[in-house]
């Protein structure tokens, strides 16, 4: 049966609202029994994201997908159905998960080097239990230490559909914009400096000269 372009924005539409989670192209492909080509699906997207521009919930790619969302600017209105609180992590966490983010994939060991103290596992595990970071392999190194990334449900959590799209590193600390759109806080830590060092380090790093790489980006 042929389907015009109507009718198959108005099944993707319907499929995408309709879905707990992303759908990627094959899935999408699935829906018109491969009669549509990827390219074909990525025309009628685009014109989706524009027949919901002017709305409070907006199509997104991300890295495991497609799939609708509120605007950010609509998350003020929409807590107030859910009051409860955001969880709430030590500055060493957050430090950690973007030393992770930006410099990945990244021993324990390295990042112990760019923070100046040592990590306690409990803190790795507690990123891992959130589904934020994993260990892709391990370094040929000695003790074959394990190497750290961040997951693409961690990409999904910021609305990202890659690592390059990571805010850049600059004056401002990234940790900042990191928080607000994993919508967690910062818990007191009385021993915390008032500006991270390890943070210091590694915008130094992106004000260098060289230029600032992000290695072992996901596909």
């Amino acid at each position: 049966m042929t389907m015009n372009t109507a009718d198959a924005k108005r099944v993707l539409e319907t499929a995408l609202i309709c879905s707990q989670q992303a759908l990627q192209l094959r899935d999408m492909r699935t829906l018109f029994n491969d009669a549509l080509g990827a390219d074909t699906i990525k025309i009628l997207l685009g014109e989706l994201q524009q027949d919901w521009a002017a709305r409070g919930v907006e199509l997104v790619g991300v890295a495991t997908g497609w799939r609708f969302q509120s605007r950010p600017e609509m998350r003020e209105y929409l807590d107030r159905l859910h009051p409860e609180k955001p969880p709430r992590y030590t500055r060493a966490t957050l430090e950690t998960l973007a030393i992770i983010a930006y410099r990945q994939p990244v021993t324990r060991g390295d990042m112990e080097d760019i923070r100046g103290v040592t990590i306690n596992s409990l803190l790795l595990k507690q990123l891992e239990d959130r589904g934020w970071v994993e260990v892709i392999g391990h370094r040929e190194a000695a003790g074959r230490p394990a190497l750290y990334a961040t997951t693409k449900h961690f990409l999904d959590d910021l609305g990202l559909a890659s690592l390059d799209q990571l805010p850049l590193m600059g004056t401002a600390v990234p940790q900042a914009e990191l928080l607000d759109a994993l919508n967690v806080e910062p818990q007191f830590d009385p021993n915390a400096q008032a500006e991270p060092p390890a943070i210091q380090r590694l915008e130094a790093e992106s004000a260098s000269d060289e230029p600032f790489v992000l290695s072992g980006t996901q596909p």
